[in-house]
């Protein structure tokens, strides 16, 4: 199994800290892992509060392409509505050149009323302007040329420089946390980037529909997807659930908080509506109710502990790949960095072990 770390960059839940202490207490946990083994270091893309800050991924990525240099770096992911398409191709071409194909690209359509109003755009546009955008950077990675000439983006045919040397087949990824985000997903061929925020078997219908579109539109078995996990590791159970459900419960509110979960503007704005559900859904069980099926989908505990809950993951979804963060709602970083080097130390080398399953052959239409 490929295992890589989630890099946030968050300080909600944490009093006094500077935001240059966040980005050096992250940095320092993905050198960390880099150098205890992990296979990938991912970053968000976020913008403007305590929830997250990590404005410009790919350019973090092209520093830590050169500071670990024995890992895949990817984005999880570029939030293309507010992106120029070229651009986005462009950046991905350099830092790929620069990390001899280390580079993993994933891209988003984002969620957050909040940052698409300080882009100055519009949550409404956002799926015709993903599929626009993904599609037209897709293309490009793989001919070299840039072009468009759709509702949003008229680009004339350009050739980018440096040119791709390496095909990003298999190494695109695409977040479906909705129904079209799945579709979209499809269509690209990308792999499905997903959250631990529930229990699986919830996520089991988007997953098995991408699979199933992957096999329609392409002939051929999807990736295995990237969950982004929440970790906390510890060395006895003393203690592990009351730190699991503060500090995940702390993220479960911080992100109601940065993207309104509550308000009833999903509802009504198009290409969202399928969050609305989760909105009926938290009213219905409450907050508590929420962090336990959070705590369901995350993995917390001892390192044995951890392997139980991931082989019960596999057993339901299959292959899939990791990103996991061990630093979010308030955790203190010497709590985090423990956790992180008994992880690396007792789980790291069992999952990847793990073989992954043997494609079924499509047959011939």
């Amino acid at each position: 199994m490929d295992v890589g770390l989630q890099m946030i960059f968050a300080s909600y839940g944490w009093t006094n800290v500077s935001d240059e202490q966040v980005w050096d207490e992250e940095l320092k946990l993905a050198r960390l892992a880099a150098d205890l083994g992990f296979n990938a270091l991912w970053a968000v893309e976020h913008h403007f509060n305590d929830y997250s800050f990590c404005p410009d991924n790919i350019q973090l990525m092209s520093y830590l392409a050169a500071v670990c240099p024995n890992v895949d770096v990817g984005t999880a992911a570029v939030i293309l509505p507010w992106h120029d398409p070229l651009r986005v191709a462009e950046q991905a071409s350099m830092l790929d050149y620069l990390s001899k194909g280390r580079f993993r690209l994933g891209m988003g359509r984002g969620l957050a009323r909040r940052e698409f109003e300080a882009f100055r755009g519009t949550m409404d546009e956002s799926r015709e302007r993903f599929d626009e955008a993904a599609r037209m950077i897709v293309d490009t990675l793989e001919t070299g040329f840039c072009e468009g000439n759709g509702k949003h983006y008229k680009q004339p045919r350009i050739e980018i420089r440096p040119r791709p040397t390496r095909s990003f087949k298999n190494r695109t990824y695409a977040v479906a946390s909705s129904d079209d985000s799945v579709v979209s997903a499809a269509k690209l061929n990308a792999r499905m980037v997903m959250f631990a925020d529930r229990p699986w078997p919830m996520r089991m219908p988007a997953i098995t529909k991408h699979r199933e579109l992957v096999r329609q539109m392409h002939g051929m078995e999807a990736g295995a997807p990237l969950l982004a996990d929440f970790a906390v590791c510890t060395p006895t159970m003393d203690g592990a659930e009351e730190a699991a459900r503060k500090y995940m419960g702390k993220f479960v509110e911080s992100n109601f908080y940065h993207y309104e979960l509550l308000g009833e503007h999903f509802a009504s704005v198009k290409g969202y509506d399928a969050y609305a559900q989760k909105i009926a859904l938290a009213k219905e069980i409450g907050m508590d109710g929420i962090v336990s099926a959070f705590m369901e989908a995350a993995v917390w505990g001892t390192p044995d502990r951890i392997l139980r809950m991931f082989e019960e993951r596999k057993a339901i979804v299959g292959d899939f790949e990791l990103a996991t963060s061990f630093r979010f709602g308030g955790t203190p970083y010497d709590f985090a960095e423990e956790g992180l080097r008994l992880y690396c130390k007792e789980v790291l080398p069992v999952v990847q072990s793990w073989k992954a399953e043997a494609p079924a052959k499509i047959a011939a239409e």
